[in-house]
């Protein structure tokens, strides 16, 4: 059966989203006159950036399919704008949207690095690798003048304590001085997320991200410079990407890439929807294949949030992708696990204290 393009938006020139749609939290759903919803032809949304005056930096998580408890995000929503980012709905619990306001109001954390600082410095810190980007990229476009993630970099280098970044961003090579610095303590790890190699789809998909060749040439620097790099392909659309693992995982070790990953599309809350409408105005006649192929995958339903199967899927489907994937780790040389880090090295650089008096015999 042909998927009918009814429910197609028309495109917004350099966004993932074509819509704002209401939130859980506040069901009211934006449609002003001055809005540029009701003036498609009218110029593209601007970005605008917001103060967040957070008191603290690390959240931590006790997932027990996310490998790390501590994350550090300097900025809440993604200029980004991937279409099937699963952080969208966190900008419901600020009265925002999932869709355009996720991607065009961006909350920075000005005092990130300060927060850290006084964090890594408590007496009830317990050392341990910090995950940079465990909801929104940390390199996303506005870094690269705010440099807020940098900062925090310099401030875990300051403290010998162990970071693991994963980012669609060349910016990361930026940094390459810290983390090479970090990597001589095994403090220092980076992923990059590539999930085509087509550019054309990445162009749709993630349409404010450098495309995948500049990853790969980020992957290529980082390794030159001795700072472990894998690359982490998520999300695998069941029926849009899925094919591209095995050229695409050769593509990166071919660069430098160690170490693996894998997350299968995961749709919380809204972002069903939007992905949805993103199949039906961008790839059309695909739309009900990568549908029902997630259906099957997700026991009949577009999401299913129960740990374990959340990440990977489940069924035959599900263990083709993991197969494939596995094989072709295995044809590329790949390690077996990821980075190892450690914290031996940790530090606080706020108790050095000198001795009123050397040491002596008497």
């Amino acid at each position: 059966m042909s998927t009918e393009n009814s429910n197609a938006l028309k495109p917004v020139h350099g966004r993932g989203a074509s819509l704002n749609p209401a939130n859980r939290f506040k069901p009211i759903e934006r449609s002003t006159q001055e809005d540029w919803l009701d003036n498609p032809e009218g110029p593209a949304p601007q970005t605008i950036f917001l103060k967040d005056t957070s008191r603290s930096i690390l959240s931590t998580n006790d997932s027990p399919d996310i490998p790390l408890n501590v994350s550090l995000n300097p900025y809440r929503g993604c200029e980004h704008g991937c279409a099937y980012c699963y952080a969208r709905p966190t900008h419901e619990y600020f009265e925002l949207s999932a869709g355009i306001d996720f991607e065009t109001k961006i909350l920075v954390k000005e005092k990130a690095p300060e927060l850290l600082e006084k964090e890594l410095a408590s007496k009830k810190w317990n050392p341990q690798v910090i995950a940079f980007s465990g909801v929104t990229d940390c390199y996303q476009p506005i870094e690269r003048q705010l440099k807020l993630t940098r900062r925090c970099l310099e401030t875990a280098l300051r403290f010998r304590n162990p970071v693991a970044i994963v980012t669609k961003n060349h910016l990361v090579t930026r940094d390459v001085d810290v983390l090479a610095e970090l990597a001589q303590w095994d403090c220092a790890a980076v992923y990059l997320s590539i999930i085509t190699l087509d550019n054309h789809l990445s162009r749709k998909l993630e349409p404010r991200a450098p495309l995948p060749e500049k990853r790969l040439e980020a992957i290529r620097t980082l390794s030159q410079a001795g700072i472990p790099v894998g690359v982490m392909t998520a999300p695998i659309i069941p029926g849009l990407n899925d094919h591209e693992i095995p050229h695409l995982l050769q593509k990166a070790a071919s660069a430098g890439a160690r170490f693996a990953g894998n997350v299968i599309l995961r749709l919380p809350y809204g972002v069903k929807a939007l992905f949805t409408q993103w199949l039906e105005t961008h790839t059309p006649t695909q739309a009900n294949k990568v549908l029902n192929r997630l259906r099957e995958i997700r026991g009949g339903e577009l999401n299913d949030s129960r740990f374990g199967s959340r990440m990977r899927g489940e069924g035959v489907y599900a263990r083709q992708i993991q197969d494939l994937f596995q094989q072709a780790r295995k044809r590329n040389g790949f390690d077996s696990g990821g980075p190892s880090l450690t914290t031996e090295h940790f530090r606080n650089p706020h108790n050095r204290q000198q001795k009123l008096f050397p040491d002596s015999d008497n």
